[in-house]
């Protein structure tokens, strides 16, 4: 018998997405490692390690294997991702041993650029017109229209198979590293293969709607990241975007969603309780008729994360009672979309710790962030980082000063092996919060390891 191939995880690295799409590819066509190899004049044992991310491949080795797989050079599309990634790892290979990078660095000559970038500012006066042309589009007008059959150019099923892999794998590189080692390659795919699929014709109306759903996923996180990096006016202006393209892709649900969960949070944020108000509500009448169970949890509990911001209790206590019925309605994860499978017991125990965090009830946002944080994926650190030190901000609200440092540490642990900018400001707001016990030896104690650990947090 053979041996049972290798299960490969795309999301792991660049790598290892490649490895996976080699996989894939070469399965469709029905050849064995042995039989591409052949036709490649490359061995099949590196085709087998390449396939299991054991080997970085070489340009002649992809443009090969596009020509004998005919994939009209999806491989080739993905090789500036795997040329980064193959740059990364020979510097960890040749970095001092204990290193640790805190950020990644622009480049001297796009400092600027980049700090230009960051001072843009967010517009909250803009939100309201782009929710009410949310509200009042049935459907937005199409992007482009099906072309003509056989053409070469046309988007097809396998183009948005892997682009839709891609996304995935980004998404769980942001989640585990932060935005600052992950928007340049996610930005460099918008760029390049993104806007290749969008500026051709679609081989069908409903592969039209399924390539603008899937380039609204891609300005959603490049938005989600513009936020992880300090850029709040570019996140505002990729996420209406994104937007424009659930209207283009005539879907309302994902668009109640970006408008509650995506505009509404960042409306939060940036300091404006009630802009993320009008979004969230607008976003809970416009799917009244279309929300599933958990999408209609995640956007009542954007309303009442606006309320307890508001400090009105009593209004954010009924929205949370409905965002938790209406979860404990969702039995069937499959029957959800793709995009708020995410939002599960844990992930709303989060938001109403937050809640209570924001109306100054510290004894249970610690009791629902001890659920959350026990149901968090350990792939998940920038999640561990900012929750912990929410945990550690509501210890020093209680008094508890000695577990707030303790759990202040390990907030500093989990921010420090990423390169996200709302982990920093986390962990300078436990700072702020323990300020008035700046004279207790365990806070002093406290502030030593953050410069220690994590200088650009140091208060």
């Amino acid at each position: 018998m053979g041996q049972t191939p290798r299960a490969l995880q795309p999301s792991m690295s660049e790598r290892h997405f490649f490895g996976a799409e080699l996989r894939r590819l070469r399965e469709h066509a029905g050849f064995s490692q042995a039989r591409l190899g052949a036709m490649i004049r490359f061995s099949a044992d590196l085709v087998r390690r390449v396939e299991t991310a054991d080997r970085f491949p070489s340009r002649e080795f992809v443009e090969a294997c596009d020509k004998a797989l005919t994939t009209g050079g999806a491989l080739m599309r993905l090789l500036p991702l795997l040329e980064k990634n193959r740059v990364n790892a020979a510097k960890l290979a040749t970095a001092p041993t204990g290193t640790i990078t805190l950020l990644s660095t622009q480049p001297a000559e796009n400092s600027g650029l980049a700090d230009m970038v960051v001072r843009v500012p967010f517009q909250p006066g803009v939100l309201d017109r782009a929710a009410l042309d949310w509200l009042s589009a049935a459907a937005g007008p199409r992007l482009s229209a099906a072309g003509r059959p056989g053409s070469p150019d046309q988007v097809r099923e396998e183009d948005l198979s892997s682009a839709e892999t891609a996304l995935a794998m980004f998404r769980q590189l942001d989640h585990t590293h932060g935005a600052g080692r992950v928007h340049a390659q996610v930005q460099r795919y918008v760029e390049g293969e993104l806007n290749r699929l969008l500026a051709n014709s679609p081989a069908s109306e409903a592969i039209g709607r399924r390539l603008y759903r899937l380039a609204a996923g891609f300005f959603e996180l490049c938005g989600y990241q513009a936020v992880d990096t300090g850029a709040h006016g570019l996140a505002q202006r990729r996420y209406l975007r994104a937007l424009r393209l659930t209207q283009a892709a005539d879907d309302c649900l994902y668009g109640s969603y970006l408008l509650a969960v995506n505009i509404g949070h960042l409306a939060l944020h940036c300091g404006h309780p009630e802009p993320a108000l009008r979004m969230a509500l607008t976003a809970v009448r416009g799917s009244e008729n279309q929300a599933t169970p958990a999408v209609e949890a995640a956007l009542h509990a954007v309303v009442a994360r606006t309320y307890a911001r508001l400090g009105r209790e009593s209004d954010c206590m009924v929205h949370l009672d409905i965002a938790e019925r209406r979860l404990n309605r969702s039995s069937r994860t499959e029957d959800e979309p793709l995009w708020i499978q995410y939002f599960d017991p844990a992930y709303l125990a989060d938001e109403l710790a937050h809640c209570f965090h924001d109306l100054g009830r510290p004894q249970q946002t610690q009791r629902h962030l001890g659920d959350a944080l026990a149901a968090l994926s350990p792939t998940h650190v920038r999640r561990l980082a900012i929750d912990t030190a929410l945990l550690a901000s509501s210890l020093a609200a209680a008094g508890r000063i000695d577990e707030a440092c303790a759990a202040g540490r390990v907030a500093v642990d989990h921010a420090a092996r990423t390169t996200s900018h709302r982990c920093l400001e986390r962990i300078v707001e436990v700072q702020a919060d323990l300020e008035p016990y700046r004279c207790e030896p365990e806070v002093r104690e406290f502030g030593e390891y953050v410069r220690s650990q994590l200088p650009l947090a140091a208060v």
